[in-house]
């Protein structure tokens, strides 16, 4: 069974007014001297208004939204205790004139310096899936074959329609955010392990980006452990549907790698049609067209119906069949996530968007 992991990154608000407050350490702190979570799996973020959370290694997707469940609760009491709320939410929906602190550590303060107001607005949180690979040069092959989905799951997990306390009009304003760093968006695609070298290498040597940290695509091969790290998600509302996420890019790189052992063609889609498809996927989410890996413009529906088909015999082998499909069915009927910030925003004003967003209880 391919293992994998999760990252969730959240935003510590102010009950009453619904600001960013930048209380991580003390959060982090509480968290991991509690019975919920180990210190090492609540850790700080670039923003002290932020902090983030790590499963453990899991092998199925029951261990993941436990564990999911079990951080969230953790951080969640936390923060109550220091007087604030995590929010599960891509974008802080209000900020004030304010810059919230950087956390101090050299890295966040060097990237401060080179780039202040962009760090003054990384009040955006992202969810990471890490999926294990037979090693690196099986990595590159697997990045050139799922960059072509990324759109899709994209546009399936926008959380971030409202920035600085307007509806911004996309699905997914984290992304549009986190684009205007010099290295991000879907990768391009890689010879072989050693062209994906040798372009980080350039990068750095151009001293545009400080560190491989930096290298903000989408997907890429990670530098700590043996996995292929998808990144292009918004952190999700609710545990469930973060297990979706991790079934499907889980089945997603199995199938990359029967496919590469089978020697079948990776698919074709030039970097300006996929990074305009990312696009489109962030401002409309699945409430409108979607580019599929062909280069097609599909509905949104007919995209979700091939990917399902394509990754269908990997989640049978997996066992993730039946719970992916509730799952993807749930979000169909329901909307993505933006669509129900949006929602409760139009229901309840800006208090029952803080509720939506800041449930820590089960998952449905």
């Amino acid at each position: 069974m391919i293992t994998v992991g999760v990252e969730e990154e959240y935003v510590l608000l102010d009950p009453s007014t619904h600001l960013p407050m930048p209380l991580a350490e003390e959060v982090r702190a509480a968290a991991g001297l509690g019975s919920f979570a180990d210190e090492g799996e609540v850790q700080d973020e670039l923003l002290q208004a932020q902090i983030e959370v790590a499963t453990p290694i899991c092998t199925d997707l029951g261990e993941v939204g436990g564990h999911l469940l079990r951080l969230r609760h953790a951080v969640a009491s936390a923060a109550e205790d220091k007087g604030c709320r995590v929010a599960m939410s891509a974008t802080a929906p209000l900020k004030d004139g304010t810059p919230p602190a950087v956390t101090q550590k050299p890295r966040y303060l060097r990237m401060r310096e080179e780039a202040r107001r962009l760090v003054d607005e990384q009040l955006i949180n992202g969810m990471h899936v890490h999926v294990a690979v037979p090693g690196r040069e099986m990595g590159v092959a697997v990045l050139n074959r799922i960059r072509v989905w990324l759109p899709t799951l994209l546009a399936m997990s926008g959380n971030s329609p409202l920035w600085d306390g307007r509806d911004t009009g996309f699905a997914s304003w984290r992304t549009i955010v986190f684009g205007r760093w010099p290295v991000s968006g879907p990768p391009p695609c890689f010879a072989d392990l050693a062209d994906y070298e040798k372009r980080i290498g350039a990068l750095l040597e151009s001293g545009v980006i400080g560190d491989r940290g930096q290298l903000y695509w989408q997907a890429r091969l990670s530098d700590r452990y043996p996995t292929i790290e998808v990144r292009c998600l918004d952190v999700q509302l609710e545990a469930d549907d973060a297990v979706l996420f991790t079934g499907i890019i889980r089945a997603l790189v199995a199938t990359a790698i029967a496919e590469e052992n089978a020697g079948v063609p990776p698919p074709a889609c030039a970097h300006e049609l996929l990074q305009a498809a990312n696009w489109h996927a962030a401002r409309h989410g699945l409430n409108s067209t979607l580019v599929d890996p062909r280069g097609g413009r599909h509905s949104a529906g007919d995209v979700l119906c091939q990917l399902t088909a394509y990754i269908a015999p990997a989640l049978e082998e997996s066992g993730d069949h039946r719970e992916v499909s509730a799952l993807m069915h749930r979000l169909l009927r329901e909307g993505t996530p933006a669509d129900r910030q949006r929602r409760a925003l139009a229901e309840g004003g800006m208090a029952a968007l803080a509720d939506l967003i800041t449930a820590s209880g089960p998952a449905r």
